[in-house]
């Protein structure tokens, strides 16, 4: 679709604040208004259509994409969004460690260790790990305590809070992420240590260097988000 607007302004109004082109509110892609519940992320989302060239990317667009996601598929029905969220909790990233070398399995360790201690402390549960790739089954209690921890945020805080624990593969990292338990450099670092290590002993190509860069963009889209809503 090309550019058909000159002007981009935010407007405030009983619903939250909106996007206007040319005066006209924007909609998301099923015609809902695109009413943002923070100033600062009105402002950011109208940079973005200011930023469109001759033709509407949206991959250029991930804030305006992710607050679709926090309108249309989340506000309206929040529980299967929650789920697939919370489901990662019972194979999340840190409770997996390599069973050798001995220098892999303290690199994990030194990263992973905290942030699980940081979650038992948090929300006062038992998390078990384990050496290898063999699933094991968290305690109910710990899965019940995750999920409402995930269900306790905002639609917004959902959307943003996604594509960093689908790309890490961490609920839990994520949560630790948006408790402001960790930051997101500390996050992205730990969910790339099995990767560096393979970059590390074998080298890199170019498909896992696209692939790392464009989940590297998601990843951040979703910490800008959250930054957003503060």
């Amino acid at each position: 679709m090309k550019r058909f607007w000159k002007d981009v302004s935010v407007a405030a109004g009983p619903d939250g604040h909106a996007i206007t082109l040319d005066g006209r509110p924007v909609r998301t892609p099923g015609r809902l208004p695109l009413a943002l519940p923070h100033p600062a992320l009105a402002i950011a989302i109208a940079d973005e259509w200011r930023a469109v060239g001759e033709e509407i990317d949206p991959r250029a667009m991930p804030l305006t994409g992710l607050a679709n996601v926090a309108i249309e598929r989340i506000a309206t029905d929040p529980a299967p969004f929650i789920a697939n969220l919370a489901a990662y909790a019972e194979s999340d990233l840190l409770c997996y460690r390599a069973e050798a070398p001995k220098a892999l399995v303290a690199r994990q360790a030194a990263a992973w260790d905290p942030l699980l201690d940081w979650a038992r402390r948090r929300y006062d549960i038992h998390i078990d790990t384990v050496s290898g790739i063999i699933h094991r089954a968290q305690p109910p209690l710990t899965l019940a305590r995750l999920s409402d921890a995930v269900a306790a945020r905002s639609a917004f805080e959902l959307a943003g809070l996604s594509p960093i624990v689908t790309i890490t593969g961490s609920l839990i990292a994520g949560l630790a992420l948006i408790e402001g338990a960790a930051d997101a450099d500390q996050i992205w670092h730990a969910a790339q240590i099995d990767e560096a290590w393979q970059v590390e002993k074998w080298g890199d190509d170019d498909f896992a260097i696209a692939t790392r860069t464009a989940h590297r963009a998601d990843f951040g889209a979703g910490v800008r988000l959250l930054s957003l809503l503060d």
